[in-house]
Protein backbone atom coordinates (compact mmCIF):
# COMPACT_ATOMS: atom_id res chain seq x y z
CA UNK A 1 0.00 0.00 0.00
CA UNK A 2 0.76 3.44 -0.05
CA UNK A 3 0.26 5.73 2.87
CA UNK A 4 0.28 9.31 3.15
CA UNK A 5 1.08 10.57 6.54
CA UNK A 6 0.58 14.61 6.77
CA UNK A 7 2.85 15.86 9.92
CA UNK A 8 2.78 19.62 10.96
CA UNK A 9 6.12 21.18 12.40
CA UNK A 10 8.25 17.81 13.07
CA UNK A 11 9.18 15.47 10.67
CA UNK A 12 11.45 15.56 8.84
CA UNK A 13 13.10 18.97 10.13
CA UNK A 14 12.95 18.17 13.98
CA UNK A 15 14.34 14.96 15.72
CA UNK A 16 12.73 13.77 18.56
CA UNK A 17 9.39 13.44 19.53
CA UNK A 18 6.18 13.07 17.01
CA UNK A 19 9.61 12.89 14.29
CA UNK A 20 11.22 9.91 15.82
CA UNK A 21 7.75 8.56 16.43
CA UNK A 22 7.13 8.39 12.79
CA UNK A 23 10.58 7.82 11.60
CA UNK A 24 10.17 4.40 13.49
CA UNK A 25 7.05 4.00 12.11
CA UNK A 26 8.15 4.02 8.37
CA UNK A 27 11.13 2.61 8.62
CA UNK A 28 9.68 -0.75 10.15
CA UNK A 29 6.71 -1.09 7.81
CA UNK A 30 8.56 -1.46 5.06
CA UNK A 31 5.98 -3.64 3.14
CA UNK A 32 4.82 -0.13 2.42
CA UNK A 33 5.46 2.46 0.34
CA UNK A 34 5.62 6.14 2.29
CA UNK A 35 4.68 9.70 1.18
CA UNK A 36 5.20 12.39 3.50
CA UNK A 37 3.36 16.01 3.43
CA UNK A 38 5.36 18.07 5.70
CA UNK A 39 3.81 21.22 6.81
CA UNK A 40 6.96 23.46 8.11
CA UNK A 41 6.50 26.94 9.41
CA UNK A 42 9.33 28.65 7.48
CA UNK A 43 10.50 28.30 3.90
CA UNK A 44 14.28 28.52 5.07
CA UNK A 45 14.04 24.92 6.23
CA UNK A 46 13.14 23.26 3.11
CA UNK A 47 15.11 20.10 2.34
CA UNK A 48 17.25 20.71 5.33
CA UNK A 49 16.06 17.07 6.98
CA UNK A 50 17.56 15.84 10.22
CA UNK A 51 17.19 12.49 9.21
CA UNK A 52 18.51 9.57 6.41
CA UNK A 53 15.10 8.82 4.89
CA UNK A 54 14.24 4.72 4.59
CA UNK A 55 14.43 3.88 0.80
CA UNK A 56 10.15 3.30 1.26
CA UNK A 57 9.69 6.71 1.44
CA UNK A 58 9.13 7.76 -2.42
CA UNK A 59 8.09 11.36 -1.88
CA UNK A 60 8.27 14.39 0.67
CA UNK A 61 6.06 16.96 -0.08
CA UNK A 62 6.82 20.42 1.78
CA UNK A 63 4.84 23.23 2.52
CA UNK A 64 5.24 26.24 4.48
CA UNK A 65 3.12 28.32 6.55
CA UNK A 66 5.02 31.43 6.28
CA UNK A 67 4.59 31.43 2.04
CA UNK A 68 1.78 33.48 2.52
CA UNK A 69 3.88 36.30 3.12
CA UNK A 70 4.63 36.41 -0.69
CA UNK A 71 1.00 36.42 -1.40
CA UNK A 72 -0.64 39.71 -2.88
CA UNK A 73 -4.47 39.66 -3.99
CA UNK A 74 -6.65 42.18 -6.26
CA UNK A 75 -7.71 44.42 -3.83
CA UNK A 76 -11.31 45.41 -4.13
CA UNK A 77 -12.79 42.56 -6.59
CA UNK A 78 -15.95 40.75 -5.78
CA UNK A 79 -17.06 37.46 -6.20
CA UNK A 80 -20.24 35.55 -7.31
CA UNK A 81 -20.08 33.68 -3.50
CA UNK A 82 -23.70 32.10 -2.57
CA UNK A 83 -24.96 32.81 0.73
CA UNK A 84 -24.15 29.69 1.71
CA UNK A 85 -20.67 29.63 0.57
CA UNK A 86 -20.76 33.23 2.73
CA UNK A 87 -22.24 31.32 6.20
CA UNK A 88 -19.46 28.59 5.22
CA UNK A 89 -16.53 31.14 5.56
CA UNK A 90 -18.47 32.84 8.66
CA UNK A 91 -18.40 29.87 10.47
CA UNK A 92 -14.66 29.18 9.86
CA UNK A 93 -13.92 32.75 10.80
CA UNK A 94 -16.00 33.49 13.96
CA UNK A 95 -15.88 29.79 15.43
CA UNK A 96 -20.00 30.28 15.99
CA UNK A 97 -21.36 26.97 13.91
CA UNK A 98 -19.99 23.61 12.54
CA UNK A 99 -17.98 24.28 9.36
CA UNK A 100 -18.79 22.55 6.41
CA UNK A 101 -15.59 21.61 5.01
CA UNK A 102 -16.58 20.11 1.89
CA UNK A 103 -18.12 23.03 0.80
CA UNK A 104 -15.10 25.30 2.22
CA UNK A 105 -12.62 23.32 0.38
CA UNK A 106 -14.45 22.96 -3.17
CA UNK A 107 -14.40 27.04 -2.56
CA UNK A 108 -11.64 27.90 -1.90
CA UNK A 109 -9.83 25.53 -4.55
CA UNK A 110 -12.13 26.78 -6.95
CA UNK A 111 -10.72 29.01 -10.47
CA UNK A 112 -12.57 31.93 -9.33
CA UNK A 113 -9.34 32.86 -7.39
CA UNK A 114 -6.25 33.24 -9.44
CA UNK A 115 -4.28 33.74 -5.82
CA UNK A 116 -4.92 32.54 -2.37
CA UNK A 117 -4.90 35.93 -1.37
CA UNK A 118 -7.58 37.31 -4.35
CA UNK A 119 -10.52 36.61 -1.59
CA UNK A 120 -8.93 37.98 1.79
CA UNK A 121 -8.31 41.30 -0.65
CA UNK A 122 -12.02 41.36 -1.70
CA UNK A 123 -14.89 43.40 -1.07
CA UNK A 124 -16.94 40.29 0.36
CA UNK A 125 -14.36 39.68 2.04
CA UNK A 126 -14.18 43.25 3.91
CA UNK A 127 -18.16 42.93 4.83
CA UNK A 128 -18.00 39.17 6.26
CA UNK A 129 -15.12 41.30 8.92
CA UNK A 130 -17.64 44.12 9.47
CA UNK A 131 -20.33 41.77 10.24
CA UNK A 132 -18.11 40.18 12.94
CA UNK A 133 -17.12 43.33 14.17
CA UNK A 134 -20.53 44.89 14.45
CA UNK A 135 -22.06 41.90 16.19
CA UNK A 136 -19.30 40.57 18.44
CA UNK A 137 -16.38 43.06 18.36
CA UNK A 138 -17.85 46.06 18.85
CA UNK A 139 -14.84 48.07 20.62
CA UNK A 140 -12.37 46.40 18.29
CA UNK A 141 -10.72 48.57 15.94
CA UNK A 142 -11.93 47.25 12.21
CA UNK A 143 -8.28 47.89 10.97
CA UNK A 144 -6.80 45.60 13.33
CA UNK A 145 -9.40 42.92 13.20
CA UNK A 146 -9.22 42.85 9.38
CA UNK A 147 -5.43 42.41 9.55
CA UNK A 148 -5.28 39.53 12.13
CA UNK A 149 -8.27 37.50 10.45
CA UNK A 150 -6.15 37.85 7.42
CA UNK A 151 -2.74 36.78 8.60
CA UNK A 152 -5.02 33.91 10.79
CA UNK A 153 -7.07 31.97 7.92
CA UNK A 154 -4.30 33.21 4.77
CA UNK A 155 -1.66 30.15 5.76
CA UNK A 156 -5.39 27.68 5.94
CA UNK A 157 -5.74 28.87 2.96
CA UNK A 158 -2.40 28.76 0.73
CA UNK A 159 -2.17 25.36 2.72
CA UNK A 160 -5.60 24.19 0.98
CA UNK A 161 -5.02 24.76 -2.23
CA UNK A 162 -2.21 22.58 -2.93
CA UNK A 163 -2.25 19.55 -4.55
CA UNK A 164 -2.12 16.45 -2.52
CA UNK A 165 -0.45 13.58 -3.62
CA UNK A 166 -2.65 10.31 -4.46
CA UNK A 167 -2.27 7.58 -1.77
CA UNK A 168 -4.25 4.60 -0.43
CA UNK A 169 -4.55 5.83 3.22
CA UNK A 170 -4.16 9.24 4.54
CA UNK A 171 -2.93 9.02 8.28
CA UNK A 172 -2.59 12.63 9.98
CA UNK A 173 -0.58 12.79 13.14
CA UNK A 174 -1.94 15.76 14.29
CA UNK A 175 -5.19 17.73 14.45
CA UNK A 176 -4.96 21.78 12.99
CA UNK A 177 -3.31 22.21 10.08
CA UNK A 178 -2.44 18.43 9.28
CA UNK A 179 -5.72 17.26 10.12
CA UNK A 180 -7.19 19.34 7.89
CA UNK A 181 -4.76 18.52 5.13
CA UNK A 182 -5.95 14.58 5.85
CA UNK A 183 -9.72 15.43 6.15
CA UNK A 184 -9.36 17.59 2.42
CA UNK A 185 -7.51 14.34 1.13
CA UNK A 186 -10.49 12.48 1.98
CA UNK A 187 -13.05 14.72 -0.06
CA UNK A 188 -10.87 14.71 -2.81
CA UNK A 189 -9.80 10.92 -3.34
CA UNK A 190 -12.43 9.23 -0.86
CA UNK A 191 -9.67 7.09 0.68
CA UNK A 192 -9.37 6.11 4.60
CA UNK A 193 -8.23 8.92 6.83
CA UNK A 194 -6.63 7.61 10.16
CA UNK A 195 -5.73 10.42 13.30
CA UNK A 196 -3.09 9.63 15.51
CA UNK A 197 -2.50 12.61 18.34
CA UNK A 198 0.09 12.36 20.50
CA UNK A 199 -0.81 15.68 22.29
CA UNK A 200 -4.02 17.31 22.00
CA UNK A 201 -3.47 19.82 19.46
CA UNK A 202 -5.77 22.58 19.99
CA UNK A 203 -4.95 22.65 23.79
CA UNK A 204 -1.60 23.11 23.19
CA UNK A 205 -2.28 25.93 20.97
CA UNK A 206 -4.49 27.49 23.65
CA UNK A 207 -1.60 27.24 26.31
CA UNK A 208 0.52 28.93 23.82
CA UNK A 209 -1.82 31.87 22.99
CA UNK A 210 -3.13 32.90 26.51
CA UNK A 211 1.12 33.35 26.96
CA UNK A 212 1.35 34.51 23.91
CA UNK A 213 2.84 38.09 23.33
CA UNK A 214 2.01 39.02 20.37
CA UNK A 215 -1.58 38.10 20.48
CA UNK A 216 -3.46 41.01 21.88
CA UNK A 217 -5.57 40.43 24.59
CA UNK A 218 -9.27 41.08 22.63
CA UNK A 219 -7.76 38.61 19.73
CA UNK A 220 -6.99 35.16 22.00
CA UNK A 221 -10.13 33.93 22.34
CA UNK A 222 -10.16 34.41 18.32
CA UNK A 223 -7.27 32.46 17.96
CA UNK A 224 -8.05 29.48 19.94
CA UNK A 225 -11.93 29.12 18.65
CA UNK A 226 -9.68 28.87 15.26
CA UNK A 227 -7.39 26.03 16.34
CA UNK A 228 -10.43 24.26 17.99
CA UNK A 229 -12.40 24.33 14.79
CA UNK A 230 -9.53 23.41 12.66
CA UNK A 231 -9.19 20.41 15.29
CA UNK A 232 -12.82 19.53 14.47
CA UNK A 233 -12.63 18.61 10.91
CA UNK A 234 -10.60 15.62 11.46
CA UNK A 235 -12.32 14.61 14.23
CA UNK A 236 -15.52 14.45 12.19
CA UNK A 237 -13.75 13.16 9.18
CA UNK A 238 -11.35 10.39 10.12
CA UNK A 239 -12.21 6.63 10.22
CA UNK A 240 -10.28 5.66 12.80
CA UNK A 241 -9.12 8.12 15.46
CA UNK A 242 -5.84 6.49 17.53
CA UNK A 243 -4.50 8.08 20.91
CA UNK A 244 -2.02 6.81 23.02
CA UNK A 245 -3.52 6.70 26.71
CA UNK A 246 -6.90 6.61 27.94
CA UNK A 247 -6.85 10.78 29.25
CA UNK A 248 -6.21 11.86 25.85
CA UNK A 249 -9.34 9.89 24.38
CA UNK A 250 -11.69 11.00 27.36
CA UNK A 251 -10.75 14.69 26.18
CA UNK A 252 -10.96 13.91 22.26
CA UNK A 253 -14.59 12.76 23.40
CA UNK A 254 -14.96 16.02 25.40
CA UNK A 255 -13.88 18.06 22.28
CA UNK A 256 -16.32 16.71 19.72
CA UNK A 257 -15.01 13.30 18.53
CA UNK A 258 -16.77 10.25 18.25
CA UNK A 259 -15.55 7.56 21.26
CA UNK A 260 -16.64 4.74 19.00
CA UNK A 261 -13.71 5.41 17.01
CA UNK A 262 -11.24 6.23 19.44
CA UNK A 263 -8.51 3.33 19.68
CA UNK A 264 -5.34 3.47 22.51
CA UNK A 265 -2.54 2.43 20.75
CA UNK A 266 0.68 3.13 23.34
CA UNK A 267 3.93 3.98 22.22
CA UNK A 268 6.54 1.28 22.35
CA UNK A 269 10.49 1.18 23.07
CA UNK A 270 13.28 -1.35 22.55
CA UNK A 271 14.16 -3.46 25.37
CA UNK A 272 17.91 -4.21 24.99
CA UNK A 273 20.95 -3.75 26.87
CA UNK A 274 22.36 -0.71 24.92
CA UNK A 275 20.56 1.38 27.56
CA UNK A 276 21.90 0.14 30.85
CA UNK A 277 25.07 -1.49 30.11
CA UNK A 278 26.95 1.83 30.84
CA UNK A 279 26.20 2.79 34.48
CA UNK A 280 27.35 5.89 36.31
CA UNK A 281 30.39 4.64 38.23
CA UNK A 282 31.17 7.74 40.07
CA UNK A 283 29.38 7.57 43.06
CA UNK A 284 30.92 10.94 44.20
CA UNK A 285 28.48 12.49 41.71
CA UNK A 286 24.67 12.59 41.22
CA UNK A 287 23.77 12.96 37.70
CA UNK A 288 20.65 14.09 36.64
CA UNK A 289 19.77 14.16 32.89
CA UNK A 290 16.68 15.34 30.70
CA UNK A 291 16.02 14.43 27.08
CA UNK A 292 14.77 17.42 25.82
CA UNK A 293 14.31 19.80 22.59
CA UNK A 294 15.41 23.04 24.29
CA UNK A 295 12.02 25.10 23.49
CA UNK A 296 9.63 27.21 25.66
CA UNK A 297 6.76 23.91 25.80
CA UNK A 298 9.36 22.03 27.53
CA UNK A 299 9.52 24.46 29.93
CA UNK A 300 13.50 24.39 29.97
CA UNK A 301 13.58 27.33 32.81
CA UNK A 302 11.62 25.79 35.37
CA UNK A 303 14.19 22.46 34.97
CA UNK A 304 16.93 25.27 36.10
CA UNK A 305 15.20 27.25 38.20
CA UNK A 306 14.78 23.50 39.91
CA UNK A 307 18.33 22.59 39.36
CA UNK A 308 19.34 26.00 41.31
CA UNK A 309 17.65 24.58 44.14
CA UNK A 310 19.09 21.03 44.16
CA UNK A 311 22.12 21.82 43.99
CA UNK A 312 22.55 23.90 47.50
CA UNK A 313 20.94 20.57 49.17
CA UNK A 314 23.37 18.14 46.88
CA UNK A 315 26.45 20.40 45.70
CA UNK A 316 27.78 17.37 43.79
CA UNK A 317 24.43 17.13 41.59
CA UNK A 318 25.38 17.80 37.77
CA UNK A 319 22.72 18.69 34.93
CA UNK A 320 22.97 17.32 31.69
CA UNK A 321 20.49 18.76 28.93
CA UNK A 322 20.64 16.36 26.03
CA UNK A 323 19.03 17.57 22.95
CA UNK A 324 19.00 20.53 20.11
CA UNK A 325 19.43 23.85 20.88
CA UNK A 326 19.06 25.68 17.79
CA UNK A 327 14.82 24.98 17.20
CA UNK A 328 14.67 28.56 19.06
CA UNK A 329 17.86 30.01 19.23
CA UNK A 330 16.21 32.85 21.23
CA UNK A 331 14.91 30.64 23.87
CA UNK A 332 18.07 29.10 24.15
CA UNK A 333 20.12 31.90 25.02
CA UNK A 334 17.29 33.72 28.09
CA UNK A 335 18.24 29.57 29.28
CA UNK A 336 21.95 30.18 29.07
CA UNK A 337 20.70 33.69 30.49
CA UNK A 338 19.14 32.70 33.62
CA UNK A 339 21.76 29.50 33.98
CA UNK A 340 24.15 32.85 34.48
CA UNK A 341 22.08 35.18 36.45
CA UNK A 342 21.43 32.24 39.05
CA UNK A 343 25.09 31.64 39.34
CA UNK A 344 24.30 27.91 39.18
CA UNK A 345 27.32 25.71 38.14
CA UNK A 346 27.14 21.76 36.37
CA UNK A 347 24.28 22.34 33.93
CA UNK A 348 25.59 21.31 30.39
CA UNK A 349 23.78 21.42 27.10
CA UNK A 350 25.17 18.97 24.91
CA UNK A 351 23.09 19.80 21.57
CA UNK A 352 21.91 16.82 19.77
CA UNK A 353 23.54 13.43 21.04
CA UNK A 354 23.03 9.44 20.90
CA UNK A 355 20.71 9.11 23.58
CA UNK A 356 22.04 5.45 24.13
CA UNK A 357 25.20 7.12 24.85
CA UNK A 358 24.52 9.09 28.06
CA UNK A 359 21.50 7.41 29.68
CA UNK A 360 23.02 4.63 31.39
CA UNK A 361 25.67 7.08 32.93
CA UNK A 362 22.14 9.01 34.83
CA UNK A 363 21.47 8.79 38.27
CA UNK A 364 17.37 10.35 37.68
CA UNK A 365 16.01 11.79 34.69
CA UNK A 366 13.76 15.03 34.46
CA UNK A 367 10.77 16.03 32.10
CA UNK A 368 9.54 19.89 33.18
CA UNK A 369 7.01 20.06 30.01
CA UNK A 370 4.18 22.21 30.05
CA UNK A 371 1.97 19.67 27.84
CA UNK A 372 2.99 16.01 26.10
CA UNK A 373 1.03 13.40 24.94
CA UNK A 374 2.98 10.05 25.86
CA UNK A 375 6.80 11.11 25.24
CA UNK A 376 9.34 8.92 24.30
CA UNK A 377 12.15 10.74 25.93
CA UNK A 378 10.25 9.19 28.88
CA UNK A 379 9.66 5.66 27.70
CA UNK A 380 13.42 5.23 27.19
CA UNK A 381 14.38 6.73 30.25
CA UNK A 382 12.29 3.65 31.96
CA UNK A 383 13.81 1.51 29.71
CA UNK A 384 17.27 2.45 30.65
CA UNK A 385 16.30 1.91 34.68
CA UNK A 386 15.74 5.29 35.75
CA UNK A 387 13.56 7.14 38.12
CA UNK A 388 11.62 9.76 36.74
CA UNK A 389 10.39 13.31 37.83
CA UNK A 390 8.10 14.65 35.82
CA UNK A 391 5.60 17.62 35.97
CA UNK A 392 1.56 16.04 35.08
CA UNK A 393 1.74 16.52 31.82
CA UNK A 394 -0.66 13.47 29.16
CA UNK A 395 0.42 10.16 30.00
CA UNK A 396 3.25 10.88 32.35
CA UNK A 397 1.34 10.03 35.57
CA UNK A 398 0.03 6.70 34.26
CA UNK A 399 3.41 6.16 33.02
CA UNK A 400 5.24 6.66 36.20
CA UNK A 401 2.91 5.33 38.84
CA UNK A 402 0.86 2.71 36.56
CA UNK A 403 -2.72 1.77 36.25
CA UNK A 404 -3.71 -1.09 38.69
CA UNK A 405 -0.70 -3.07 36.86
CA UNK A 406 1.07 -4.00 40.76
CA UNK A 407 4.23 -2.93 40.03
CA UNK A 408 5.43 0.17 41.89
CA UNK A 409 6.39 3.92 41.28
CA UNK A 410 8.99 4.57 38.71
CA UNK A 411 9.29 8.33 40.01
CA UNK A 412 7.37 11.67 40.88
CA UNK A 413 4.67 13.49 39.17
CA UNK A 414 5.03 17.02 40.14
CA UNK A 415 2.83 20.02 39.13
CA UNK A 416 3.66 22.02 35.96
CA UNK A 417 5.91 24.99 36.46
CA UNK A 418 6.36 24.57 40.32
CA UNK A 419 10.14 24.28 40.16
CA UNK A 420 10.24 23.65 44.28
CA UNK A 421 8.08 20.54 44.15
CA UNK A 422 10.42 19.38 41.52
CA UNK A 423 13.37 19.93 43.22
CA UNK A 424 11.82 18.39 46.52
CA UNK A 425 11.67 15.29 45.01
CA UNK A 426 14.67 15.38 42.69
CA UNK A 427 16.47 15.53 46.19
CA UNK A 428 14.75 12.92 47.92
CA UNK A 429 15.84 10.74 45.04
CA UNK A 430 19.42 11.94 45.56
CA UNK A 431 19.53 11.40 49.19
CA UNK A 432 18.68 7.40 48.76
CA UNK A 433 20.40 5.39 46.25
CA UNK A 434 18.01 2.67 47.26
CA UNK A 435 15.10 4.65 46.23
CA UNK A 436 17.03 5.24 42.74
CA UNK A 437 17.08 1.70 42.29
CA UNK A 438 13.71 0.56 43.22
CA UNK A 439 12.30 3.15 41.44
CA UNK A 440 14.25 2.50 38.63
CA UNK A 441 13.42 -2.04 38.40
CA UNK A 442 10.14 -0.40 38.60
CA UNK A 443 10.37 1.44 35.55
CA UNK A 444 12.16 -1.08 33.47
CA UNK A 445 9.23 -3.68 34.43
CA UNK A 446 6.40 -1.30 33.71
CA UNK A 447 8.05 -0.27 30.20
CA UNK A 448 9.10 -4.03 29.47
CA UNK A 449 5.18 -5.25 30.01
CA UNK A 450 3.25 -2.50 28.56
CA UNK A 451 5.34 -0.29 25.99
CA UNK A 452 6.94 -2.72 23.33
CA UNK A 453 8.30 -1.51 20.37
CA UNK A 454 7.36 -4.76 18.56
CA UNK A 455 3.95 -4.34 19.83
CA UNK A 456 3.17 -0.24 18.36
CA UNK A 457 4.82 -1.72 15.32
CA UNK A 458 2.23 -4.59 15.25
CA UNK A 459 -1.31 -2.26 16.00
CA UNK A 460 -0.15 -0.15 13.16
CA UNK A 461 0.33 -2.89 10.95
CA UNK A 462 -2.99 -4.56 11.50
CA UNK A 463 -4.43 -1.08 11.28
CA UNK A 464 -3.23 -0.03 7.84
CA UNK A 465 -4.25 -4.09 6.78
CA UNK A 466 -8.14 -3.30 8.40
CA UNK A 467 -8.36 -0.09 6.03
CA UNK A 468 -6.94 -1.90 3.16
CA UNK A 469 -9.97 -2.51 1.40
CA UNK A 470 -12.26 0.43 2.48
CA UNK A 471 -13.41 3.26 -0.35
CA UNK A 472 -15.52 5.74 -0.41
CA UNK A 473 -16.99 8.27 -3.08
CA UNK A 474 -15.99 11.68 -3.50
CA UNK A 475 -16.89 14.51 -1.68
CA UNK A 476 -17.92 12.25 1.48
CA UNK A 477 -16.53 15.26 3.62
Amino acid sequence: MRICIIAEGSYPYITGGVSSWIHSLTSQLAEHEFIIYSIGAQSKNRGKFKYQLPANIIEVKEVFLDAYLDETGEWGSRFRISKQEEEILSSLISGRATVDWGGFFDLIRSRQFHHTADFLSSKNYFDMVEEICRTEYELVPFTEMFWTIRSMILPLFLTIRNEVPEADIYHSVSTGYAGVIGTLAKHLYGKPLILTEHGIYSREREEEIIKADWVKGYFKDLWIKYFYTLSSSIYEAADQVVTLFNRNKEIEMELGCDGSKIAIIPNGVHIDSGYTNNQNSDEQTIRIGAVVRVVPIKDIKTMIQSFALIKREVPNATLTIMGPTEEDDTYFQECLQMVESLQVKDIEFTGEVKVKDYLGHMDILLLSSISEGQPLAVLEGMASGKPFVSTNVGSCKELLYGVDDGIGPAGFVVPVMHYEFMAQRVIELCRSRELREEMGRNALQRVTLHYQHHDFIENYRNLYASLKEVRYGRHRV
